[in-house]
């Protein structure tokens, strides 16, 4: 099988953290209260980079600005920078005040009249860049109180700064997790069977993702930690390619089911991946722990990948789509959610809903699979219901892909 390069899977800028400036709306409102308040036409949150570098974050104003949030000029350039070095005083009524401002382009330019400004300091001490608030015109009726209060704001400001940062540096630690994983391989594939309850034979296997610390941590907490940043779809697609990969071994008379996300398969990189696999007998499973908005689009990406492999719903029990849902999807399977397999010797309600699906799956065509099955006597219920397929500890644990074949030809 041709194997994709995950470059491939999705495009390039879906797949790394966003280097644009964060907008967060309670800086936001930060600002605009403070400007509101001093009485100024703007007011604006900056910070500083690279290459000497000074880059607004955030700007709030009625006026139509020449610059917006990401402008960067050089540090030198702004008031800000000599404020923050000493050569300029934190309040600047009228810039003709000081013959430092005649020589700023931007004095003219903008032009700058009264213009307050107080560096913005990390708890550590770092500076991080500036909070200010500035009009076209002088003021000569601003004074060290309305520095106080810029001050106050600007406080506030840092600490949402902070709270941002943190969360970037997060952000930073999961996108080197995950791209440390797939540069190296770290992910494995296993395989749990899926057996016919009437005859206690094997009929194909699900394929699961394991990642190094799977004894500490499940797979999904990779996954969600993937879509945190952006990169959810290039691992899960990454995923069913190794267990594509992996399933060249299952003999043909099993099937392979691999899971997707519906933003997986609305991603269009998965019908691909299946046409690269080459003619098998795939399962697609959908996996219902994400909300679905558009259930007519979901459908329509379903339909070409429905020429490679048979469509089944995860989960269902559990998720959100309605009935209704599931026949727009024309699952060929549905797979019950262990909660209602779990005591359903025990619990006559679960086995009233079970039967309910045991009738609506034959209604639409579809047939049932029980997950989560680990005794003799949930297996019997589960069978005298009409429930066909089962999976589950009864019939075996997930296992790796040279035992998962001994165990098929062995059963």
């Amino acid at each position: 099988m041709t194997m994709l390069a995950p470059s491939m899977l999705v495009p390039a800028a879906a797949s790394r953290l966003s280097v644009e400036p964060l907008q967060n709306s309670s800086i936001d409102r930060i600002l605009h209260a403070v400007r509101v308040h001093l009485g100024t036409e703007i007011a604006f949150v900056s910070r500083y980079v690279e290459n000497n570098e000074k880059e607004l974050t955030h700007v709030d104003s009625d006026l139509d600005l020449p610059m917006g949030p990401g402008f960067r000029d050089p540090r030198e350039n702004s008031y800000c920078w000599h404020i923050a070095e000493g050569r300029l005083p934190e309040l600047i009524q009228d810039p003709a005040d000081h013959p430092f401002t005649g020589t700023m382009a931007i004095t003219e330019f903008l032009p700058v009249g009264c213009h307050l400004n107080t560096p913005l300091r990390l708890s550590d001490g770092t500076l991080y860049g500036s909070f200010c608030c500035l009009s076209r015109n002088p003021d000569r009726s601003m004074t060290q109180r309305d520095v106080d209060v810029l001050r106050a704001f600007a406080a506030l400001a840092v600490e949402q700064i902070e709270d941002n940062l943190e969360k970037d540096q997060r952000l930073s630690r999961l996108d080197a997790r995950i791209s440390g994983l797939i540069e190296s391989s770290g992910m494995q594939i296993v395989q749990q069977p899926i057996h016919s309850i009437g005859a206690g034979k094997p009929v194909g296997v699900e394929c699961l993702a394991r990642f190094p610390d799977a004894m500490i941590r499940s797979p999904d907490k990779w996954f969600d930690e993937a879509a945190e940043i952006g990169r959810g779809v290039e691992l899960e697609l990454l995923a069913i390619q190794c267990a594509l990969a992996s399933a060249d071994l299952i003999p043909s008379d099993f099937y392979v089911s691999v899971n997707a996300s519906p933003e997986a398969i609305m991603s269009g990189a998965l019908e691909a991946i299946l046409e690269s696999a080459g003619p098998r007998n795939i399962v697609v499973e959908v996996t219902e722990h994400q909300q679905v908005s558009d259930f007519a689009a979901l459908r329509e990406a379903l339909e070409p990948i429905s020429r490679y492999a048979r469509i089944a719903i995860d989960d269902v029990g559990s998720g959100y789509a309605g009935l209704r849902h599931l026949v727009d999807l024309s699952p060929g399977l549905l797979k019950l959610d262990m909660s209602l397999t779990r005591d359903i010797h025990e619990d006559v309600a679960r086995r009233a809903l079970v039967g309910a699906m045991v009738r609506f799956a034959e209604a639409i065509g579809s047939k049932l699979i029980a997950e989560g099955i680990e005794c003799p006597a949930e297996a019997t219920v589960l069978q005298d219901l009409g429930v066909e397929y089962g999976q589950g500890y009864l019939y075996a644990k997930p296992m790796p892909i040279q035992e998962a074949v001994r165990y098929l030809k062995r059963n």
